[in-house]
């Protein structure tokens, strides 16, 4: 029986980086609108991961 192969990283450690700050840009420009509680949560879980 063989091991499954595993699968390669999609983003680097780089573009973690790069997305939180996108996203933290975003978040200040839709800080009044419902949704902006969402990118909030994904901004921090981004800061926990680089």
């Amino acid at each position: 029986m063989t091991e499954p192969t595993r699968s390669r990283a999609v983003f680097s450690t780089e573009d973690f980086s790069l997305m939180k700050e996108a996203i933290g840009d975003y978040i200040k420009k839709i800080q009044d609108k419902p949704e902006s509680a969402k990118f909030s949560n994904l901004y921090h879980r981004l800061g926990r991961l680089g």
